[in-house]
C-alpha cells in the first residue's frame, strides 16, 4: 500500500507559525490557544467526538480517529485553530476495498451542537459498514441510504431542524472511483489531466427535512487526479468586505503540485490566511483531500 505523508516522516516541513497535530494536541492547547494549523494526517488521525456519559448530563469530548491507509492513494485532512462550529470529518475502511470519507458542517457554535456531531458519527460508523458490505452492492444506493440515516439521527438529535451541509463519499482503491452525495455542501473539486470539475449539489442539506434524500453521482479518479473538499469557512473568510471564494480555491488548486495531498490542504488554508492577512478564526475552515497516487 502506497505510504502516507506522516508515514514518509518530516520531509515536507511545516511552516513555523503552521503547528502538527503531531507537535501540539488541540486538547492541550485550553481556550485562549493561539491560532494554530492542525494535521489529520500527522498522525493520520481525523476530528471526532465522542460521549462521556454520567448521571446528569452526556458531555461530548474531542477524539482522534485513524485516517486508513489506502492502496495507491492517500488522504489528508487540515484545520485551522481550535473548533468554534460544526465543521466534522471521518473516514473508514469498509468492505471490498472500499473508504467511506465525509466532511459535513453542522450549523451553530460547537456548544450547541456537540451532541448532535456527535450522532452523525455514530451513524456514520454504524450505517456506513452496515451498508457498504458485498463485492456486488449498489454503491449509489448504499450511499443514498447512508445520507438517509445520517440525516435521521439529525433529526432524532436535535428534536427540530439542523442545517447540516455533507458531502459523503466512497472512494474504492481498486477502481479509482468515488460515489458521493452532496447535501447542499460547497462544491467537490476534481482535478485530473483534462482540467478542474466541481462537484456540485445532488440535493438539499441534512438535517431540514425528513424526506428529501439526496442522489448519487460518481466520479472516475484517473491515476494523478486529486479531489480537494473544504469548508464554507474556507469561502467565508473575508478582507475589506470581499469573500476569498471558490474561485480563489480553484485558482490554488491549479497551482499546486499534485505529489501531496498534505501539501494541497496546506496550500489552500496558507492562501486564506495570506488572503485575509489574520488568522481565519472567524469560524471553522477546513481543507480535505484526495490524491490517486500516478502509476508507476
Amino acid at each position: 500500500m502506497a505510504a502516507t505523508a506522516s508515514s514518509r516522516g518530516n520531509s515536507n516541513s511545516t511552516p513555523s507559525h503552521l503547528v502538527s497535530q503531531s507537535e501540539l494536541s488541540i486538547e492541550s492547547l485550553g481556550r485562549h490557544a493561539p491560532a494554530v494549523l492542525t494535521s489529520a494526517s500527522a498522525l493520520r488521525m481525523a476530528f471526532l467526538f465522542k460521549r462521556d456519559k454520567s448521571a446528569s448530563a452526556t458531555v461530548v469530548h474531542p477524539l482522534q480517529a485513524s485516517i486508513p491507509a489506502i492502496q495507491d492513494a492517500e488522504f489528508n485532512a487540515f484545520y485551522y485553530g481550535q473548533r468554534k462550529g460544526g465543521d466534522f470529518y471521518d473516514f473508514m475502511r469498509v468492505d471490498n476495498g472500499r473508504i467511506l470519507f465525509g466532511l459535513l458542517d453542522v450549523a451553530g457554535p460547537l456548544e450547541e451542537n456537540r451532541t448532535v456531531v456527535c450522532a452523525v458519527q455514530d451513524s456514520f460508523r454504524k450505517d456506513g459498514p452496515e451498508l457498504f458490505v458485498g463485492e456486488d452492492i449498489n454503491e449509489s444506493e448504499a450511499m443514498i441510504e447512508l445520507g438517509i440515516r445520517i440525516n435521521r439521527s439529525i433529526l432524532d438529535t436535535e428534536k427540530g431542524l439542523r442545517s447540516c451541509p455533507a458531502f459523503l463519499g466512497c472512494y474504492n482503491e481498486f477502481t479509482g472511483i468515488v460515489c458521493y452525495v452532496n447535501s447542499g455542501h460547497t462544491p467537490g473539486l476534481v482535478r485530473d489531466g483534462s482540467g478542474l470539475a466541481e462537484l456540485g449539489a445532488t440535493g438539499l442539506p441534512l438535517g431540514l427535512f425528513s424526506h428529501a434524500p439526496s442522489d448519487a453521482s460518481l466520479v472516475f479518479l484517473e491515476p494523478g487526479a486529486s479531489l480537494l473538499l473544504v469548508s464554507r469557512g474556507v469561502l467565508e473568510g473575508k478582507r475589506k468586505g470581499e469573500e476569498f471564494g471558490l474561485e480563489r480555491v480553484k485558482d490554488v488548486f491549479k497551482q499546486t503540485a499534485s505529489e501531496s495531498p498534505k501539501e494541497l490542504s496546506l496550500s489552500v488554508l496558507n492562501a486564506l490566511r495570506q488572503f485575509m492577512n489574520t488568522p481565519p478564526t472567524h469560524d471553522d475552515v477546513t481543507a480535505l483531500s484526495l490524491l490517486r497516487h500516478s502509476n508507476g
